[in-house]
């Protein structure tokens, strides 16, 4: 029976620009900066001024009412979309004229709100597909299956298998993608983001259609993740349970713009945040 994940506090202190961070990360360089970030679409402005901070080891959330532009800031940050204005940072470098293959380089990756496996193919060919930039032999070599790339290949599988251990998959790896529960292809689309060897990792509502049980595993496992591999982690996420019970800082976005920045503690009693959520109560008569 898995254990109920229990988050430990962590003392937030603020940024050097539009934030907080954890103390522990205080004197390392943010894995990511964004400075009035945004986007038009024609002439309706989707996301405005989204300034955002991010340390080097922090487990952060974005979450917000349903087209508040959540995704729409991952799609920024990972260059599916070029914002119209404002500046990304990741560690350090802008991303201006990025494409996605650039920005995943730079150290950014992701998944996906609806799921995005190559279903006809093994769980362990999905997760090498993320160690493609990591290819140590050459072209001749592959063509000729020379001992260099038998050497390789022979790393990739292992690293491939150690990665799948993260969830317990290791054993899964020559089952077909498209045949695995619903859950395992959610965590197999992690594994494979984590393949590319990021130091920002991005889960878009990673607890999508999971039952309890399995959304306290993952729980554990985001907090494992983060410690095994020293990477930070932002989520979307609409499983306030998941992200009061996680998330160090949390950012939350209304209709394109955030409203409120701060702890779990200091979001959960947000007024602004509440009525952004459940409404604004009408006055007595």
């Amino acid at each position: 029976m898995t254990q109920k994940y229990q988050r430990i506090p962590t003392k937030m202190v603020p940024a050097p620009s539009h934030g907080i961070l954890p103390e522990r990360d205080v004197m390392e360089r943010p894995v990511l900066e964004t400075r009035n970030l945004g986007i038009d679409f024609g002439g309706l402005r989707a996301v405005e001024d989204f300034n955002l901070v991010i340390g080097k080891t922090e487990i952060a959330g974005l979450i917000g009412p349903n087209g508040a532009g959540k995704t729409t800031v991952f799609n920024l940050l990972t260059k599916v979309y070029q914002p119209t204005m404002g500046t990304v940072l990741i560690n350090g470098r802008d991303t201006h004229g990025m494409n996605t293959v650039q920005a995943n380089k730079l150290g950014i990756a992701r998944t996906f709100q609806n799921i995005r496996l190559f279903g006809n193919m093994t769980v362990e060919d999905n997760v090498r597909i993320g160690l493609h930039n990591q290819i140590s032999y050459s072209t001749a070599s592959g063509i000729l299956r020379l001992p260099a790339f038998w050497k390789g290949e022979r790393a990739q599988h292992e690293r491939a298998l150690d990665l799948l251990s993260i969830f317990d998959m290791q054993d899964l790896a020559g089952h077909q993608a498209g045949s695995l529960p619903y859950g395992a292809q959610r965590r197999l689309e992690i594994v494979r983001a984590l393949a590319t060897n990021p130091s920002l990792l991005l889960l878009d509502e990673p607890a999508a259609g999971m039952n309890p049980h399995e959304t306290e595993e993952l729980m554990a496992n985001i907090a494992k993740i983060r410690d095994k591999f020293k990477i930070a982690i932002l989520l979307i996420e609409h499983d306030m349970n998941l992200v009061m019970g996680i998330c160090e800082g949390i950012c939350v976005l209304n209709y394109g713009r955030i409203i409120a920045k701060g702890t779990p503690e200091d979001i959960q009693n947000n007024p602004v945040v509440i009525e952004a959520y459940l409404g604004k109560k009408k006055e007595e008569a």
